[in-house]
């Protein structure tokens, strides 16, 4: 049995709750006055920010003139498993809190479109490459261990090809930038083939050749989901803290954009093979 992400029911419910406010013709204030709540209630509900309990859904819902009882139902049923655990429950006591919402975020997506500057993604990346890239955050052992964990446990989402698919532009720098040394390079290097050929995967490198690229400012992801009234949320990796934008479709569209063009400009997924045959000939005169 496959348990409910409470993520994605999240996600499904405040964008279902926002359509059917807008469907019955009120604005957030309206709603407030007639439920005699506040205003910020029903902004942090259709954020996100907060649960909703069966009591105050029935009478949103209501409000809303939902007859359709299936319907509400299944609402309601929403609602419960945006309380149900998931695995990145248990780190809650030890990571960040945007970097848990992430990983939700990341769990309920149906596509992942990443451009990065500097790395290997982190659902492709080896366990010894992984171990290199975390211990220069992570001195304790026991918190690096831990994200390692954490970073293989992420990538069981690509081993179901009907699952989430990934589409990532790197640049040339992350193939030539050697993390634990050149049998952990040859390693990753090696990872990123394979995964390539699977069907949900696609790897594009924007090589060195092509020039300076927008890519140049920063590493970022685009989490779409199943449906198309959840808006998409954009992940910005920055050297001191990252950025989680989420409930801001003028913004997402801006990364989308971006990310096109880095599309076109790179190099196509079937020269994957080609390029980093290249890089290890060059840097290891293979």
């Amino acid at each position: 049995m496959v348990r409910p992400n409470p993520v994605a029911a999240q996600r499904r419910l405040r964008a279902e709750l926002r359509r059917l406010r807008e469907q019955a013709g009120l604005t957030q204030k309206q709603v407030a006055e007639s439920l005699e709540w506040s205003t910020s209630k029903v902004i942090r509900i259709e954020t996100g920010a907060v649960g909703v309990t069966k009591t105050d859904l029935t009478a949103l819902l209501a409000l809303y003139g939902l007859h359709d009882d299936a319907r509400a139902n299944e609402l309601i049923q929403a609602s419960r498993d945006t309380r149900e655990q998931a695995w990145w429950d248990e780190y809650r006591s030890t990571e960040d809190a945007q970097f848990i919402m992430f990983l939700g975020l990341e769990a309920s997506a149906s596509l992942v479109r990443q451009f990065q500057a500097l790395v290997v993604p982190g659902l492709l990346q080896t366990e010894a490459y992984a171990r290199a890239i975390l211990s220069t955050y992570r001195a304790d052992q026991q918190e690096l261990d831990r994200g390692v964990q954490i970073r293989m446990r992420r990538q069981r989402l690509l081993d179901d090809p009907d699952g989430l698919s990934l589409f990532c532009v790197l640049d040339e720098a992350v193939l030539r930038r050697i993390a634990g040394g050149p049998d952990v390079m040859r390693e990753q290097l090696a990872r990123l083939k394979d995964m390539n050929r699977r069907p949900n995967v696609s790897i594009q490198v924007a090589t060195f050749d092509q020039g300076v690229n927008l890519g140049m400012k920063g590493s970022f992801t685009v989490f779409e989901f199943p449906t198309d009234d959840q808006d998409h949320a954009i992940y910005v990796e920055q050297p001191y803290r990252d950025a989680l934008i989420q409930n801001d479709p003028v913004e997402a569209s801006g990364y989308m954009e971006t990310f096109f063009e880095l599309e076109t400009l790179a190099r196509p997924a079937s020269d994957l093979d080609k390029v980093i045959d290249r890089v290890l000939e060059q840097q290891f005169g293979e």
